[in-house]
């Protein structure tokens, strides 16, 4: 296979894969928070909140990103942890970018105006080869994967259920 070819079946399958994810995300989330993409995120300071549970935060998560549940999540606790500068950026992720944006939404209807939804969430950046910590600050390859059924989603590392 030449150069030419093996390009145009990475950068189809790429598509293809952003394609089924814009529709799983288009399925289950209303649209009402801008996403950022991994790529752009890599490149921004931005506040980090995780809306995954505690049990996945412990697995893995972006460095230096804030841990706020999503079950049990409190926007008073929450607007604890937050400058009281309503323009900071911010961005939340999850699993996939699914309850992130019911938390970044919550936060935008408390007056923040910089806040974005992570493309993809965790698995989208494990998958383009950013680093993930564990709870010692250690890079990990582990990464809670919810359940089977979203851990498909995730293509590189070590799933944790």
């Amino acid at each position: 296979m030449n150069k030419i070819t093996f390009l145009f079946l990475l950068i189809s399958s790429v598509s293809f894969g952003q394609k089924k994810l814009d529709k799983l995300l288009n399925k289950f989330n209303k649209n009402n928070v801008p996403y950022i993409s991994v790529d752009s995120l890599t490149t921004t300071k931005a506040i980090l909140l995780d809306a995954r549970e505690v049990k996945e935060f412990n697995v893995s998560h972006l460095q230096n990103a804030i841990c706020v549940g999503f079950d049990d999540f409190n926007i008073n606790k929450t607007l604890e942890k937050l400058p009281t500068d309503k323009n900071a950026k911010i961005v939340v992720y999850c699993s996939l970018g699914i309850r992130s944006e019911i938390v970044a939404d919550k936060l935008i209807k408390e007056g923040y105006t910089n806040v974005f939804n992570l493309y993809g969430g965790i698995f989208e950046w494990k998958n383009n080869n950013f680093k993930v910590m564990d709870t010692l600050g250690n890079t990990t390859e582990k990464v809670h994967a919810f359940n089977k059924e979203w851990g498909k989603w995730l293509k590189k590392g070590e799933k944790v259920y």
